[in-house]
């Protein structure tokens, strides 16, 4: 349903993800353009990339944070609570601040991949599903370096995991985790072909931080 709180909300959803954290941290503490560096990518795993653990650890958890809090403006709308709607209200906010990180009015419409974000949604909306994701993305880290495809490996697996082990029955939330599946197969493309040229780059975990 159209309704004015419900149209402040999606605005406000967009402008929270839209505070590009990656741009601000680095040009107010690094002097550095993130997206002029790395892979040009305005995200929490270019930053780490770029400017080292102490710089990325807080732009990662203030990404995640944008998309859960995104979704939990939906509570504003009390009338909807217990029902569908809400659960679409919900989606819809999620969906908002992710199109805010990956075209922020703060920031020229140039922002990242919306991986961080997105997964502040899911935790939102799906938590015990969003952990056995993460653990997934985890493992692939850990056994091959890559982020990229830690990230895809997380995201394929996602609808599966709601499906087949946690029983979700609600279609806009089993449709938005195959959304999510292609989206990020999407927006990776450039990693998908660097990753069979052999030339994608790897993150160490334990590598000396910079600064």
């Amino acid at each position: 349903m159209i309704t004015t709180t419900n149209i402040l909300l999606l605005i406000a959803a967009y402008l929270l993800g839209s505070i590009p954290t990656a741009v601000w941290v680095g040009k107010y503490f690094y002097n550095i353009d993130v997206r002029e560096h790395g892979s040009g990518n305005a995200g929490a795993t270019n930053v780490f990339r770029v400017l080292g653990k102490r710089a990325g650890i807080p732009v990662l958890l203030i990404d995640v944070l944008k998309g859960l809090l995104a979704v939990k403006l939906a509570y504003i709308n009390t009338d909807l609570e217990g029902t569908y709607r809400f659960v679409n209200l919900q989606l819809v906010l999620g969906l908002a601040s992710l199109a805010g990180h990956i075209f922020p009015v703060f920031a020229s419409f140039r922002g990242g991949k919306g991986i961080a974000t997105l997964l502040g949604i899911v935790l939102a909306l799906l938590p015990y599903a969003a952990f056995v994701s993460m653990g997934i993305f985890l493992i692939v880290l850990l056994a091959t370096g890559y982020v990229s495809l830690s990230s895809m490996s997380a995201a394929v697996a996602f609808p599966l995991i709601i499906i087949f082990i946690f029983k979700v029955t609600v279609p806009s939330l089993i449709v938005f985790s195959v959304l999510i599946a292609i989206m990020v197969l999407v927006t990776h493309q450039k990693n998908i072909m660097r990753l069979i040229r052999n030339e994608e780059s790897k993150v160490s975990l334990f590598k000396k931080n910079k600064g």
